[in-house]
């Protein structure tokens, strides 16, 4: 039987002239006349004839060819199509081939709708390109596990807590993603991970913010009229975010209401919902003053090109030396608000663009409180400026 199956030897192989010959067993060589030539396999499958390629000589030897074939003969002597296993098999080898980089960006495409400003900023995928992809980026998804996540995310798991819990969200959403693709993974990778490396000791720092009764002092200081202190006039007394600010464009502003477009709005669970920040006449005051620095219809602009950086209001503080940051000021107001007023609290967290509330309770509250908001917001300005007794008093200003 030995002799029946195996006909040729590797140096007669070589030596075989152009055509067809067999090996037995179903083996066959197809030589052409440069030499080389392809192997195939003759097997029956339900009473048709199969032909199966195992590859070209002389890049696939005689007892390579010879193996592949026996092993594809037990396929076939099980009833199967030893064709379609091989094709099956490679569709779930390419399948599982998907590099971990390329499942990244295509779960950050697939999600650009859901992201403010359809992530161009970049914060989504920053975490995955600066603490993931460099170490994991060029390994197939569904070979990564555990302790590859572990040893990725250990030199920062404590140091750079948010960071890391970040960079592990992210990582998780691209491997639900992967799965959802089709790809043999594992999805509680990154569960498994965070159980090897621990409970993080890091401890969240809050943004250090001016107490509410020296805000006053401060903002009253700011009397040189550069476009930094306007723009961090403007910022207190409206109490939002810097970067609606420092993008604040002329045309948002109509009457004594800013409307921030709703991609500038971090945090909001409506993404097709404007926010209208009523403005105070300290506020508008300060709008006026700035409007000659204005460029492209841009209040803020930078020195050179675009809008003042994000860094240029922290700088301005750190030259005074202060330790607290521009984004406290929105601390300070809800601080003034809480201690000071009998303001409700859904009103007092509109003002900070906050959106509270269970999907359903959202759905049917479709105020936006913007009455109630433009007199405490006028009161919050007369108490910066100090313009009537009862505001000299609460801040201790009659010294």
């Amino acid at each position: 039987m030995t002799r029946a199956l195996n006909k040729l030897s590797a140096q007669g192989v070589k030596s075989l002239e152009a055509g067809k010959h067999s090996d037995g067993g179903g083996l066959w060589i197809f030589k052409n006349d440069g030499g080389g030539g392809k192997w195939v396999l003759r097997v029956h499958v339900h009473g048709r004839r199969r032909e199966m390629g195992l590859g070209a000589y002389p890049r696939v030897s005689l007892r390579e060819a010879r193996m592949e074939a026996e092993k594809w003969r037990r396929v076939s002597q099980q009833g199967k199509d030893p064709i379609k296993q091989r094709q099956a098999a490679q569709r779930d080898a390419e399948r599982n081939m998907h590099l971990l980089s390329d499942i990244a960006h295509d779960a950050f495409e697939s999600r650009k709708a859901e992201l403010k400003g359809d992530g161009k900023a970049g914060r989504w995928f920053s975490p995955l390109e600066l603490h993931i992809l460099p170490k994991l980026g060029k390994l197939p998804v569904s070979e990564i596990d555990q302790r590859d996540i572990r040893d990725t995310l250990a030199p920062i798991w404590h140091d750079k807590a948010e960071t890391a819990r970040k960079a592990m969200n992210r990582l998780g959403i691209c491997i639900k993603h992967a799965a959802a693709l089709g790809l043999d993974v594992d999805i509680q990778a990154t569960e498994k991970a965070k159980a090897l490396l621990g409970k993080q000791r890091h401890k969240a720092v809050h943004v250090p913010a001016l107490n509410w009764r020296d805000v006053p002092a401060f903002y009253q200081s700011m009397n040189e009229g550069t476009v930094t202190e306007l723009a961090l006039r403007l910022l207190i007394v409206t109490a939002v975010r810097s970067a609606p600010l420092r993008f604040l464009h002329l045309d948002q502003i109509e009457g004594d209401v800013w409307t921030i477009p709703a991609e500038a709005m971090k945090g909001r669970k409506d993404a097709t919902s404007d926010f209208r920040v009523p403005l105070s006449s300290e506020a508008l005051a300060v709008i006026e003053q700035a409007k000659p620095f204005a460029r492209d219809g841009f209040l803020f602009a930078g020195v050179r090109r675009g809008v003042i950086s994000d860094a240029t209001m922290s700088k301005y503080m750190d030259r005074r030396d202060m330790a607290e940051r521009p984004h406290g000021f929105r601390s300070s107001f809800r601080d003034w608000v809480a201690e000071a007023t009998n303001t409700p609290r859904d009103v007092a967290e509109t003002c900070l663009g906050h959106v509270s509330g269970g999907a359903v309770e959202l759905a049917y509250r479709r105020t936006d409180y913007l009455e109630q908001r433009r007199a405490l917001m006028e009161w919050w300005a007369r108490c910066l400026t100090l313009q009537d007794i009862a505001a000299v008093a609460m801040f201790g200003a009659s010294k």
